[in-house]
């Protein structure tokens, strides 16, 4: 059976117009509308580390337990800083007692005038303002002493989660020496890497859906703000402080990724808000327009 002519016409433009229009779809979807399937939730970890060095005598604190700031993690070797603050509150009694010894005789030497000599009152306040100084030296070892005491119970600097807990009573931990992370849960967020060319389009302050890898549940933030600048592969430092430029060329230039950073609004509490998950991220800029952004 015959075709008409002009059946065979429309169809053929019907095509055409439906070929365009997802063709046009594809191109703003993938190249002008912001979003990327190349977002990750982040979070600071802080590095828990003493701050003196000792025998760990008890860990109060599990694996990925949630603790609070000022909570107790764990306890070094108090019984040895207890010593060391005796034996600076003794120094600082001996100190105390030297200078009032000293005071006294430069009062004595002051009061009999021209019997004693003027070398013996200029030595007398010297000693009395060297014991001076030796008893500040003194309280200031007690106050350092007492400190480190405090600093033998190791507690929470945030709240948050432990993390990679493997600290036993027996341990031996080194001031500065990191002995477990706590993943501070106020600064969960999202980071998304968007492509340099789609930059234009985001904004501080513009509406932003996340949907987590194997959750079906949407979630809402803002924009909060955009990395100041990235990392520049073609140009290393020299020996010599000049600019060393990778000297081939891709004709073939792919866009650079930009962290821009989103700030959660809601997370309901079913969402497993874990850092380093995957997320896909996509910009509203016509949203903030709508709402006089």
């Amino acid at each position: 059976m015959n075709v008409p002519y002009a059946l065979r016409v429309l169809v053929t433009l019907a095509v055409v117009v439906v070929a365009a229009f997802v063709a046009t779809w594809l191109w703003r979807r993938y190249q002008i509308e912001p979003w990327t399937r190349d977002g990750r939730v982040r979070a600071d970890v802080v590095e828990v580390a003493p701050d003196v060095t000792g025998l760990v005598t008890a860990v109060q604190v599990r694996d990925n337990q949630v603790v609070k700031r000022g909570q107790p993690l764990f306890v070094l070797d108090r019984p040895r800083f207890e010593l060391a603050l005796a034996q600076a509150e003794a120094a600082v009694q001996t100190q105390r007692v030297a200078l009032d010894q000293a005071r006294r005789e430069d009062r004595r030497n002051r009061g009999l005038g021209d019997l004693v000599s003027a070398e013996a009152t200029e030595q007398g306040a010297a000693r009395v303002a060297q014991l001076a100084a030796a008893l500040s030296e003194a309280q200031a070892n007690r106050d350092t002493a007492r400190l480190n005491l405090e600093r033998t119970v190791v507690v929470a600097p945030v709240d948050g989660v432990a993390a990679n807990v493997a600290l036993e009573p027996g341990d031996y931990a080194s001031a500065g020496h990191p002995v477990l992370g706590i993943v501070a849960t106020a600064s969960l967020h999202v980071d998304g890497y968007f492509e340099e060319t789609k930059l234009p389009r985001i904004h501080v302050g513009d509406p932003v859906s996340v949907r987590l890898m194997g959750d079906p549940k949407t979630l809402w933030g803002h924009v909060e703000s955009l990395a100041p600048g990235i990392e520049d592969r073609e140009r290393a430092a020299s020996a010599n402080l000049l600019p060393n430029v990778n000297p081939t060329f891709s004709w073939v230039r792919l866009a650079q990724r930009v962290p821009v950073r989103i700030a959660l609004d809601r997370v309901p509490a079913d969402v497993r808000l874990l850092a380093g998950r995957t997320a896909t991220v996509t910009v509203y800029p016509r949203l903030a327009q709508a709402h006089g952004r």
